[in-house]
């Protein structure tokens, strides 16, 4: 393999060897304490611009297989791994985590000290990056970090949305999915639970939704500060009232947006598939999959019309909202999991028999 160093923003240097398309890559550097799943997270729209550390120690063990993938292609910009197997074995692998890189066009660096590299992102907070084969001064390459942009404030979603409006037939109701970088088990839970499923574009209007006559809306995960996204909430502020919305993830930042509601920046985001989620109502805690980085903020939401459903039970933050008056309810969990429990698959169930 080739040298190659991961240079942060805090002047932080890792050293190791570059894998998968050797090149250089800058984006914000998060972690995920995911154990399996790797490559429905490369896959997962919501890493566009960010540079993923996988916690657990070896990456690639059961390869790469042609079923698994939540998109058609990779958004997140690199991949950080303590070990990646050459050597997969798995009857569904069709080929290594690496080969699987090299045709993406992704950058991989192996062979660092990523409990090190997490124990830092904790400490100090998600941070820019950059993933180089340069030689060149380490002070020299801060300062390129330090010129990269920010992950808050771009709209990474106008990259991954769909671009035209698809169709999944179905017998059952009618639900408009509004593509703001769709996993695709999204889709395929409300399909399963017998939903004709309508995927629009993020830029999709307000009124073309509507001519569609679906019995609710669902409104998907996706990467990025949602507050980046002016275009999208107006259409929500729109929507709501006038048919039963769903969100997941960004999708229930930009409906608790559209409600009054305020969004924060997490100094390190939840990623992975072990977050516990406590349910209000019930008293039960799901173990969950998420992968998110910003939150809705404690406070700002007005508690006579909105009640918060779910609670992390790590550190309290809002993990779900249901109107009093209105037919909505968001998570800002992944129910589908893809990868992670499946836990809280129910959910797709419950939204479909409020349709």
């Amino acid at each position: 393999m080739t040298l190659a160093r991961l240079i942060l923003e805090d002047g932080g240097e890792f050293i190791g060897e570059g894998f998968g398309d050797l090149h250089e890559v800058g984006g914000e550097v998060v972690f995920n304490t995911s154990m399996t799943g790797y490559q429905e997270i490369l896959t997962d729209p919501s890493y566009s611009g960010q540079i993923i550390t996988m916690t657990y120690p070896l990456i690639g063990n059961y390869g790469i297989n042609p079923d698994d993938c939540e998109a058609q292609r990779i958004s997140a910009r690199g991949l950080i791994v303590s070990e990646v197997s050459t050597a997969p074995s798995n009857w569904r692998s069709k080929e290594t985590l690496d080969s699987f890189m090299k045709k993406s066009g992704l950058m991989g660096l192996t062979s660092i000290d990523t409990r090190a590299l997490t124990r830092r992102i904790r400490s100090h907070g998600a941070m820019r990056g950059l993933i180089t084969l340069s030689t060149e001064d380490t002070a020299k390459l801060v300062k390129k970090v330090k010129n990269l942009p920010t992950h808050s404030g771009q709209d990474f979603v106008s990259d991954v949305s769909s671009k035209e409006i698809s169709i999944l037939p179905g017998n059952g109701k009618k639900v408009a999915l509004l593509d703001l970088g769709a996993k695709k088990h999204i889709a395929q839970y409300l399909h399963q639970n017998g939903a004709e499923v309508t995927i629009y574009p993020a830029n999709t209007s307000s009124d073309l939704i509507l001519t569609g006559k679906h019995d609710g809306l669902m409104i998907s995960n996706g990467p990025g500060d949602p507050k980046a996204l002016p275009y999208v909430l107006e259409n929500i502020r729109r929507l709501i009232g006038k048919l039963p919305v769903f969100g997941i993830c960004l999708g229930h930042q930009l409906i608790g947006l559209a409600l009054g509601g305020d969004t924060y920046k997490l100094k390190f985001g939840h990623r992975g598939g072990n977050h516990p989620v406590k349910d209000l109502s019930t008293g039960k805690v799901y173990i969950t999959s998420q992968n998110h980085g910003y939150a809705i903020k404690e406070g700002s939401l007005d508690t006579e019309t909105i009640e918060i459903s779910h609670r992390n039970v790590n550190d309290g933050t809002i993990e779900g909202l249901r109107h009093k008056n209105l037919p909505i309810r968001t998570v800002q969990y992944h129910p589908e999991g893809a990868p992670g429990p499946k836990d809280s698959e129910g959910f797709f169930k419950e939204l479909y028999d409020l349709l």
